[in-house]
């Protein structure tokens, strides 16, 4: 073999192995599929306790719920109380029952933790129900 063969045999080799690459980095990239966030789909709010509704008592509890990728709550924890033990357990057990559309990355659902306030108003007018507490029958 001379010295003009053993170049191509090493060209040739070579050559084939650049337009490899190349041909490598002209492929379409792999299409991302944008994020869609967590949404809340069922929230019915939380049962006023009868006793803070009869005394007219109001608060905000903060709780931190993880949702899983089938849309339901897995841990409810308190991160803040709203001062009134009553409402602050209404909001818990409501909000365990809460349903929501997972949150999504690359198309597939993923768990998310969230923060969530959940506030009872002061009852300005007190049913009728609260008047009779106190007598018996």
């Amino acid at each position: 073999m001379n010295l003009r063969n053993a170049r191509l045999c090493f060209l040739v080799p070579l050559t084939a192995l650049v337009l490899a690459a190349c041909a490598k980095q002209e492929e379409a990239p792999m299409p991302t599929i944008p994020p869609t966030e967590l949404a809340a789909t069922d929230t019915p709010p939380p049962a006023y306790p009868p006793e803070a509704e009869c005394n007219s008592e109001g608060g905000t509890t903060v709780l931190r719920v993880t949702i899983e990728k089938d849309g339901v709550p897995s841990r409810v924890s308190q991160a803040q109380g709203s001062g009134n033990a009553a409402l602050d357990k209404a909001a818990l057990e409501a909000v365990q029952t809460w349903k929501f559309r997972a949150a999504t990355r690359n198309g597939k659902p993923v768990s998310h933790t969230i923060t969530v306030p959940v506030t009872f108003p002061p009852v300005l007018e007190k049913p009728t129900r609260c008047f009779a507490q106190g007598t018996s029958g």
